[in-house]
């Protein structure tokens, strides 16, 4: 079947399939955005990077700043106790800031987390034991008494090399220490009856070694913002999805993570300090390291720290810069690769850009024939560019290394989150509008980037390119090489992006939910 003859109207059975399909085999892998995107990060849990954002931010008052949102620790449940989700001490988390186009790291703010157990007993039977718990009693503070167990992180910024570079401390802005009281998880409101407000107090004015204007600083739980219809997709895709070319059912199904928090790196600094010379495009990817080796001791120590000493080299273990790369893009063969991989050596993964195999699955699981639904345009440029080039004129550094990050242009306004369209730059094209500072010219917590990875997977944006080639893909990237046509761009995972509650500020994402109400 070709689909090129057919009429729109014929082709809704299809795509209403093939919505279904492109969400199974985009998330099944990952279960989110990247959630246990490859086989040896599932057995990591603390370092599984699950998103990344960099925006220009759109809070009022905040013009010139730019965000960087690192998420950690997918699929928290919040009632995860009694020890809930602390962060690794023995591992190294990163966000990586390429300023000059040649897929290195430039900047990097290196997170490392500390754990101090005060080891709170109480008297039983003329016996002071140990509690079971992370708290005894009510929490408020920072340093509450009454948590057993608080955790401390640094934060430095390595220019250059991120193992041989110069490295500096980030401080306090008030008493200019360098470590900083990392908020304990949503354990309920027995235990923090205002979860907001004791979280608002970890959110710090920050200097910056080599910066003239003052960050703000954020590491703690949040609520995931990501948002996707997973459960029928791992059910073979079992449920009635017809109807889902309608617009007015973008939101008929249900968000499947909404119940789940993650942890979050949150730092908001001036673009001043982010971008070299008059190239206002940075590169953004997140990245966790852990020390090559480990020796499992039989008889851990007394404390709270597992029976786990680590030892070597650090060895990168996660790497996140765009959505959905691991999960749609790269073979599952190079997954744990691509993880370790650096964006400089990216070469080696380009097969799987310029000759994507998704569309391709989803002719098989139709049942139709080859360019049924995958594009004719040889080479993918369009992906290319916006995988691993950056748009020019848009989000293209000056100079141009093929390499898989988040590209965002500084220069571009921030549109306030009333206005953004949810669809970012995709959106903005269909639209008409003014709204080209979202995805993937960077990504905001409002870009729906799983509805954007659909259309664009399946020729979408060589639509928008038109026969006039007006965003550069070049002229093998045009209408007539999409055989779904305009309809490529009514497909969506039915499920909104859009109205996933945020906040209206730093650090944006929402107050996680509760263990206990």
């Amino acid at each position: 079947m070709t689909s090129s003859r057919k009429k729109p109207g014929q082709l809704l059975p299809l795509v209403a399939a093939l919505c279904a399909t492109a969400m199974g085999a985009a998330v099944a892998p990952a279960q989110a955005s990247s959630h246990r995107e490859a086989p040896s990060i599932t057995t990591m849990p603390k370092v599984d990077a699950t998103d990344f954002y960099l925006f220009n931010s759109y809070e009022p008052g905040r013009d010139g700043y730019v965000t960087m949102i690192a998420n950690y620790q997918p699929l928290q449940a919040p009632y995860g106790g009694p020890n809930y989700f602390q962060m690794d001490p023995n591992a190294l988390y990163e966000i990586h800031i390429d300023n000059v186009g040649d897929a290195k790291e430039h900047l990097t703010f290196q997170f490392r987390f500390k754990h101090a157990f005060k080891g709170i007993t109480l008297p039983i039977n003329g016996k002071d034991v140990a509690i079971p718990l992370i708290q005894a009693g009510a929490v408020a503070d920072p340093k509450a008494g009454a948590l057993n167990l608080n955790e401390t992180y640094s934060v430095d910024i390595v220019r250059g090399d991120r193992r041989t570079g110069t490295r500096g401390s980030v401080t306090n802005a008030v008493g200019g220490s360098a470590s900083f009281d990392k908020p304990v998880d949503n354990i309920g409101t027995k235990t923090i009856p205002d979860y907001a407000g004791y979280a608002a107090k970890h959110i710090h004015s920050v200097n910056i070694p080599g910066c003239a204007m003052p960050a703000k600083l954020f590491v703690g739980q949040r609520k995931d913002a990501f948002a996707v219809n997973l459960g029928v997709i791992f059910d073979l895709v079992n449920a009635p999805l017809a109807a889902i070319t309608d617009p007015a059912n973008i939101n008929a199904f249900p968000n499947i993570i909404d119940d789940a928090n993650v942890t979050t790196l949150a730092m908001e600094v001036h673009k001043s300090c982010l971008v070299a010379g008059t190239d206002t495009v940075i590169g953004g990817w997140t990245t966790a390291s852990l020390r090559q080796g480990q020796l499992l001791n039989g008889t851990p120590k007394k404390g709270h720290q597992t029976a786990a000493v680590p030892g070597g080299a650090w060895t990168q273990v996660s790497r996140l810069g765009m959505p959905l790369v691991n999960e749609v893009v790269i073979g599952l063969p190079d997954k744990d690769r691509f993880n370790s991989s650096k964006p400089r050596n990216d070469a080696q993964f380009a097969d799987y850009v310029t000759n994507p195999t998704l569309p391709r699955l989803l002719e098989i699981a139709f049942g139709t024939a080859a360019g049924a639904i995958a594009p004719s345009n040889p080479g993918r440029n369009d992906l290319v560019t916006v995988f691993l080039t950056g748009i020019k004129g848009v989000n293209q550094q000056g100079v141009v290394t093929p390499s898989e990050m988040l590209r965002l242009n500084t220069a571009i306004p921030a549109v306030p989150f009333a206005m953004q369209n949810r669809l970012g730059i995709v959106g903005n094209i269909l639209a008409g509008g003014n709204d080209n500072a979202g995805f993937p010219n960077g990504r905001r917590p409002k870009d729906d980037v799983v509805d954007v990875a659909l259309v664009a997977v399946v020729g979408g944006l060589c639509m928008a390119n038109g026969d006039t080639d007006a965003l550069g893909f070049g002229a093998a990237c045009k209408p007539s090489a999409v055989p779904l046509g305009a309809t490529a761009f009514k497909l969506h995972d039915g499920v909104d992006q859009a109205v996933v509650p945020l906040l209206p500020g730093f650090p944006y994402l929402n107050t996680p939910l509760p263990g206990a109400k």
